[in-house]
């Protein structure tokens, strides 16, 4: 069946349409009324059923607020299903039980192609904005990413209704092939225009589901460290250590590797010191057990403390250590430094200092006199 609907050329063209339309129906009322009358109950009951289904998905959609998970982004997607769909819906799926003649079913199938895709086009808008808005639950997105999420819902929503439109002008049986052509010339005019912008709004895009950082991290990119403060569609601010703000584009941020110190596990620090040479070599194999000591009684465990060579100075060591958690309490340093210097003291080990040797000759005036001519 063909269910492209001719449209009339003249106003006489739609006269007798109309005429042949109203004598059709009247024929079928007469000749399927008690059809008729079944099919409108099973409609009345359909559209109380997805009534009942859209108000599932809106009290779905309460219970995941607050949560990052599918409750919420479905729920959200099923309360927004229009009443225009839920009608032709309940009609549509009566209305072979009802015998309805073909103009008539022509005409049913034609609504409610319009409503199921410009139904989807809005199903698909709230899954894909819920996917992003929850996948960035923990973020502000009044200070982070307002824009980016903003420019998101624009080309998401205007992507999805042009696909809708393309879709009902090829039912109504227009050529829409020179409009696709014009749409992607457009596109791609468009793309190329604002590549600069797109590429930024992509890098945002893997800010926002990549999460190498987020609001409040500490991250160092080359040279640079700063705390990021803000996450847009172009740029990322970060406040750096010495209190200046830093805007760096968003593409230029990920084309260096990140470090993000706040996301660590653990932290180190280690200490170098030289002792003298004339350290006996007993004390010197009991340095380790000292470094140790001094560690582990602040509760911290060492990774090395002992000797790792010699320099001009006197015999080079080293003690390093690493905390329970992300990073050291205030003070602990001080703590771990008295506590080695104490056993070092104890122990009768002293610091070597640089030194200089001044070498004098016994007789400044030969010294000081030039070398013999050669002959």
């Amino acid at each position: 069946m063909n269910n492209s609907i001719a449209f009339p050329t003249s106003s006489a063209d739609l006269r007798v349409q109309a005429r042949d339309f109203v004598t059709d129906a009247s024929q079928w009322i007469q000749d399927h009324w008690l059809n008729i009358l079944v099919a409108t109950a099973v409609a009345v009951g359909v559209f109380f059923l997805l009534h009942f289904v859209r108000g599932w998905g809106m009290r779905l959609c309460r219970k995941g607020e607050g949560v990052a998970n599918w409750y919420s982004i479905i729920g959200r997607a099923v309360a927004r299903t229009g009443n225009f769909f839920i009608v032709m819906t309940a009609i549509r799926l009566v209305k072979g039980f009802a015998g309805a003649p073909p103009v008539v079913e022509t005409i049913i199938h034609f609504l409610f192609t319009i409503a199921a895709v410009f139904q989807g086009a809005v199903w698909a808008r709230e899954i894909i904005l819920g996917m992003v808005e929850h996948r960035t639950r923990g973020e502000d997105p009044a200070v982070g990413l307002s824009s980016a999420l903003g420019i998101i819902r624009l080309l998401t929503t205007l992507t999805l209704f042009a696909i809708a439109l393309v879709m009902v002008l090829s039912n109504l049986g227009v050529n829409v092939t020179g409009l696709v052509a014009g749409l992607g010339v457009g596109g791609i005019a468009i793309g190329l225009a604002a590549q600069g912008i797109f590429g930024d709004l992509i890098a945002a895009l893997s800010i926002i589901f990549d999460r190498p950082f987020r609001l409040g991290d500490t991250i160092k990119f080359g040279a640079s460290e700063g705390v990021v403060e803000g996450i847009g569609l172009k740029s990322t601010r970060l406040r750096m250590p010495t209190g200046e703000e830093r805007i760096v584009s968003n593409r230029k941020l990920l084309d260096n590797e990140i470090v993000n110190a706040s996301n660590r596990i653990r932290n180190r620090i280690k200490y170098g010191f030289t002792i003298g040479y004339d350290t006996p070599p007993e004390t010197v194999e009991r340095l380790p057990a000292l470094m140790r000591e001094a560690v582990e009684e602040q509760g911290y465990k060492l990774v090395h403390g002992g000797v790792n060579g010699f320099n001009e100075n006197g015999i080079a060591c080293d003690v390093e250590y690493e905390s329970e958690g992300m990073d050291f309490p205030a003070g602990v340093h001080d703590r771990v430094i008295a506590a080695i210097l104490k056993r070092l003291r104890g122990a009768g080990i002293a610091f070597a200092y640089r030194t200089q040797v001044n070498l004098v000759s016994p007789n400044p005036v030969e010294a000081a006199a030039p070398p013999p001519a050669e002959d």
